[in-house]
């Protein structure tokens, strides 16, 4: 199913585009921008996107269409076989030229959907494995589905060069299929937005969250096991032992699919050194606050958060795996360490929290590297480029 079939020439100003996203904050926050900018170059987008009661932009009227179909984050066989007929449906009466189907259930639920409705160009964007950080019939099942997403797509979009690697080392894919575009990531970095310098507002908001001056550890995403927030908080504990004054900063919410140890977030929850703030909507005024970012998760596909911390000039800490070698480069924008590895993460965290010039020296490098390589128009650009070259197919 990877090669075009028949289909007329479609100008570029008549084509029309379906995005298919599981939750409408994957819209709100990594496609931030990019579905008006197709829009302005002369696509018809429309965004398909689940009854989740949450806004796909920032703005209350975006320029472009949304429709709304039943999904479910988890693995759910009648369910999913509702929203299918329902996202097949959608597209016979939408009729797109391209279908750009991602995040793991849209993925492939959408390659299926714009197969059944003979869909002419279908382009699977992979943002992440979530097989390799699972086992058994999960994982085998996992694999299924994606192999299936990847095998329906004419053309392959992975957001890392270490995440198309992987896809290929475990067969989801063929070799040669999966491209990606530009350096890589979902959406870019809006690049002004999170290039900040500590100002009075950053004071204002370090007073309210009760940080005053003390070093601080950060930590942007969701709150999971597979995002390593048990090592977090052991290294966090030892780190402690070290520099009493530190705090642990916290910005994201929990996730039910994926919990952390109820006695690991309880210890959380209840140090006073610990500071939650839950999930937020615009995390750019928090990354000023840290010292340095902790981004110890077990698998990525180009996490955003380590690409948005350097936009502001901080270090990170993540582990050697899938997607986050690409956001971190070790030694120069930060360090890397083997995931799972508490004692190791605190260490490589501390560096930072005992060496102000480190922690300078490899965040204006981070912050370099961003500005130069990761700004959202540079991935706009070059998948503008990829549906012309699929509509001139």
């Amino acid at each position: 199913m990877g090669r075009l079939g028949p289909a007329e020439a479609t100008p570029l100003t008549a084509a029309r585009v379906a995005y298919l996203v599981t939750h409408p904050m994957t819209a709100r926050l990594l496609l931030r921008g990019q579905l008006e900018w197709m829009q302005e170059r002369g696509f018809d987008v429309t965004l398909i996107t689940s009854t989740v009661d949450e806004p796909v932009s920032e703005v209350d009227d975006p320029p472009f269409e949304v429709r709304r179909v039943p999904m479910s984050r988890e693995i759910s066989p009648a369910a999913d076989g509702v929203s299918l007929a329902r996202l097949t449906r959608e597209l016979r009466r939408l009729r797109p030229d391209i279908v750009n189907a991602g995040t793991p259930k849209a993925g492939v639920l959408g390659m299926a959907a714009a197969r059944l409705a003979r869909a002419p160009r279908r382009v699977y964007t992979l943002r992440g494995l979530r097989l390799e950080t699972t086992g058994g019939l999960r994982r085998r099942v996992l694999t299924a589905a994606e192999r299936f997403a990847c095998s329906s797509a004419h053309r392959i979009v992975c957001v890392s060069d270490s995440l198309r690697r992987r896809c290929e080392e475990l067969g989801v894919c063929a070799p040669g299929r999966a491209r990606v575009l530009a350096d890589g990531s979902s959406n870019g970095v809006d690049f002004e937005r999170f290039a900040r310098v500590p100002d009075a507002a950053t004071e204002r908001l370090g007073a309210e969250l009760g940080l005053g001056r003390a070093p601080v550890v950060g930590f942007v995403g969701r709150l999971t096991r597979d995002k390593g927030i048990e090592e977090l908080a052991r290294a966090f504990e030892a780190i402690r032992r070290e520099a009493p004054a530190a705090r642990l900063l916290l910005i994201g919410g929990d996730e039910p699919g994926d919990p952390v140890d109820p006695e690991c977030r309880r210890r959380l929850a209840e140090d006073p050194a610990v500071i939650d703030v839950g999930r937020v909507d615009d995390t750019a005024p928090y990354y000023p606050l840290m010292d340095v970012l902790a981004f110890p998760s077990y698998r990525e596909g180009m996490p955003n958060a380590p690409l948005e911390a350097a936009a502001a000039g901080v270090p990170t800490v993540g582990c050697r795996v899938t997607g986050s070698v690409d956001a971190i480069r070790d030694g120069v924008t930060g360090t890397l360490v083997a995931a799972g590895n508490s004692t190791a993460l605190a260490s490589a965290l501390l560096g930072y929290l005992r060496d102000g010039e480190l922690a300078r020296r490899h965040g204006d490098a981070a912050r370099e590297r961003v500005a130069r390589r990761f700004r959202p128009e540079r991935v706009w650009q070059a998948l503008e480029n990829l549906y012309r070259e699929l509509l001139s197919a």
